[in-house]
């Protein structure tokens, strides 16, 4: 009897995994945790809100604004990962981390975070969230990063769109340390090609500097 009641705890709940959801929300939005509710929810998980872990658990749950979770959404990813507790949670964090070294995952999850990171009510991702979304999606995996991001520093870009996004992680995964492939006539977005031509300026200057000491 024992074993079997063992058993039923193990298995998912959910009548647990509300009750859990229920910790981080407040009475006057039952049914949205947000903010408060989402640092104390990182805090139990031993997880930081700015882990790229925190974006993927987002994207399994369908979730549609960065720092809230809705009550429906919470059900749909936490179904799903067979979690309806903090410590089942720790479990699944590392199978969260191993869908990004698929490369079609990485690619849904890098697509999912434009909508997810941008103001609602904006066409565009502001300069500001795409440099945090891009260190954290590419920083560690791209070599060209910290120019990219140095160029975006300079340069007149407030905005990103949608398409100069997508072509971000195109560009990052198909272009060469030394751009030696980097067709300027390809159907890149004008950003992309600002940026080859300031890292040729950026390079051609570093090569003349270090050729006249």
């Amino acid at each position: 009897m024992a074993e079997r009641h063992i058993r039923a705890e193990d298995g998912f709940s959910q009548k647990r995994c509300l009750t859990w959801f229920q910790e981080y929300t407040t009475p006057d939005e039952p049914e949205t945790l947000g903010p408060d509710g989402m640092e104390k929810f990182c805090e139990d998980i031993g997880v930081e809100p700015e882990n790229i872990v925190m974006l993927v658990l987002a994207y399994k749950m369908g979730a549609t604004q960065m720092g809230f979770f809705s009550q429906q959404e919470w059900l749909k990813g936490l179904t799903e990962l067979d979690c309806d507790s903090s410590a089942k949670m720790v479990v699944k964090l590392d199978y969260l981390r191993s869908i990004l070294n698929d490369p079609n995952s990485f690619k849904s999850i890098y697509r999912y975070a434009y909508d997810f990171a941008k103001d609602s009510d904006q066409r565009c991702m502001d300069i500001v969230t795409a440099k945090a979304m891009l260190q954290l999606l590419l920083g560690k995996h791209w070599p060209l990063y910290p120019q990219f991001a140095q160029f975006l520093e300079q340069s007149k870009y407030k905005a990103i769109n949608k398409d100069q996004w997508c072509n971000i992680l195109e560009f990052s995964r198909t272009i060469c340390i030394d751009l030696s492939n980097y067709d300027i006539d390809g159907a890149w977005p004008v950003m992309l090609d600002e940026f080859v031509e300031w890292l040729r300026l950026q390079r051609s200057q570093v090569t003349s500097t270090s050729g006249s000491s």
